[in-house]
């Protein structure tokens, strides 16, 4: 009986004195990290924990107190501040295309008034700094890697050239995504000038690395309205150049060549648009006799409205706000406006972490598919002051009034995952009596006269490419349209498309999705001859009428 007590005291002065040592190693590293004027090296580090003793397997570890450093007094103001402004930097360098890479030695000079040429003394172009063009390389060869599909449509034709004196105009988002896009138009006989439909979106490298290649880009990250319009002026007007094909991500360029240059827009051969606002603007042309060019209307095809618009939002939305807000999903009242493709992508990912949706809609199918998958339909003005995030998706403008603003609780968060920046009334927010506090890249407190504070991301503009980065698969999808969708347009026969807006052709939406599958080693079932004939389709396809909703 006298061995198990001798046995437990020794136990006890050993325990004891690791614990003693344990917090001897605590102070060393706290004096360390503490102190203002001394540097730890990597040497004192290593030994700083090497000297932490290591415990037996099967024994309990004693738990020591944590070393309870307080400071005397909170920053200042403007220590807080400066503090604030460090944790913001080193945030947004750290991240995707909301945080693409930044050279430290960039100045704060616009674009506009710096000379840069090429490695091939050409200087046809405006990007932020064109020393960036390696590192942007890097990013367009790791989206290359996930855009199979689209680089297999790239060598299958590129010995056709079916593009072939193809000038193209594009103004979309600028990101590795898109320049793998740019690449393969180039590849297929196109001459390219681009420019970008979003002022945050654009990643710095890759518009340098397309610069370098030869490609004619005018963008940046941080343009102001002013910069916008100058781009795609620049990219419309060159000497010796002129259009013949329009890409287009919203409507702007055509908007833009449509009224300054009626002269060149009548001789484009065809427009290429992938997003609600365009298509919804193209339409409205149509309408009044004054759209003199075939349009095609990328934004509906299947792929993608499912793909780019519902998969993508599905992921991007949880991407941005958490880059921007650090926000903890689980518990918060959510309202989305709009239940379109874009908000069931967006109310999915939500409630999967735990959020309480609600739902706002004009339209009685889309809110009854809302009341069907479990979310409440209600309108804004009815749970305004008790939500905690306000997201917009309608396309439309001024979803979101100065009135709803300033009865939202402190603290709430709005932004926009539509792709016009006019959902939410911003412009009624620039007022004397409002003040803006910028927190971090794309992210501003709105503070009201009693200090309630309105977290507004992206000053209203589309959250998931101002803000993180979206899907790579995802885009290679839209792409794809993108490039057959130009192809079908510059080579179709002189009377197949009138001047008016047409959706792809079911069989090539069909061919998008299936050069996609073997990325999932995804094996069709093929019909026999005599299912075909029963269900009166051809073996191939298209296998659903163009009247059918996915």
């Amino acid at each position: 009986m006298a061995e198990p007590a001798a046995e437990a005291k020794l136990e006890v002065k050993q325990a004891s004195k690791e614990v003693k040592e344990s917090e001897n190693v605590a102070e060393k590293y706290s004096a360390m990290t503490v102190s203002k004027n001394s540097e730890m090296n990597l040497g004192e580090l290593s030994a700083a924990f090497s000297a932490v003793p290591t415990h037996k397997p099967g024994k309990k570890q004693i738990q020591f107190v944590e070393d309870k450093q307080e400071f005397s007094r909170f920053p200042t103001k403007a220590g807080r501040r400066s503090l604030s402004r460090s944790i913001s930097q080193s945030s947004t360098d750290s991240c995707g295309s909301a945080a693409s890479y930044t050279d430290s030695s960039d100045d704060e000079t616009s674009p506009r008034d710096k000379t840069q040429v090429n490695s091939k003394g050409n200087s046809d172009f405006c990007v932020k700094n064109i020393k960036q063009a390696e590192f942007g390389r890097r990013e367009i060869e790791i989206a290359e890697q996930d855009m199979s599909a689209l680089i297999s449509l790239r060598k299958r034709a590129q010995s056709e050239k079916p593009l072939a004196g193809a000038k193209i105009v594009g103004c979309t988002h600028i990101t590795a995504q898109t320049a793998v896009l740019i690449e393969t138009l180039v590849a297929l006989g196109a001459q390219c000038r681009w420019t970008a439909c979003n002022i945050y979106s654009t990643q710095n490298e890759v518009a340098a690395a397309l610069s370098e290649t030869g490609v004619a880009v005018f963008a940046w990250k941080g343009e102001s309205e002013d910069d916008f319009w100058w781009c795609i002026d620049r990219c419309v007007n060159n000497e010796g150049w002129q259009p013949n094909m329009i890409l287009d991500d919203g409507g702007d360029l055509t908007h833009w060549m449509y009224k300054k240059y009626p002269n060149v827009f009548k001789k484009i051969r065809g427009i290429v648009e992938e997003s609600v606002t365009g298509v919804h603007r193209l339409y409205q042309l149509s309408k009044a006799g004054k759209l003199c060019v075939p349009a095609m209307n990328v934004n509906d095809s299947v792929t993608k409205q499912k793909f780019d618009n519902l998969y993508c939002c599905r992921e991007s939305i949880l991407d941005g706000l958490k880059r921007t807000t650090d926000v903890m999903f689980g518990g918060k009242q959510v309202v989305v406006l709009g239940y379109g493709e874009v908000g069931k992508g967006c109310c999915a990912a939500l409630k999967a972490l735990g959020s309480i949706v609600s739902i706002t809609e004009i339209d009685p199918i889309c809110a009854l598919q809302a009341c069907m998958d479990g979310f409440r339909v209600v309108k804004l003005n009815e749970v305004i002051r008790q939500v905690d995030v306000v997201i917009t998706c309608t396309g439309n403008k001024n979803v979101v009034t100065r009135d709803q603003l300033d009865r939202m609780k402190n603290g709430s968060i709005v932004c926009n995952m539509g792709h016009s920046n006019t959902e939410i009334d911003v412009a009624s927010l620039r007022t004397p009596e409002l003040t803006w506090e910028r927190v971090r890249s794309q992210v501003d407190h709105v503070i009201w006269p009693d200090g309630k504070r309105v977290i507004l991301l992206a000053e209203g503009r589309l959250l998931n490419l101002s803000c993180s980065t979206v899907p790579t698969f995802v885009l290679s999808i839209t792409a794809t349209t993108q490039a057959l969708a130009l192809i079908e347009l510059y080579n179709a026969p002189e009377g197949r498309y009138k001047q008016d807006v047409y959706l792809l052709p079911k069989k090539m939406d069909e061919y998008v999705a299936s050069l996609h599958l073997t990325t999932f080693d995804a094996h069709l079932t093929e019909l026999s001859d005599d299912q075909a004939k029963y269900l009166g389709l051809n073996k191939n396809g298209p296998f659903k009428p163009n009247y059918y909703r996915y």
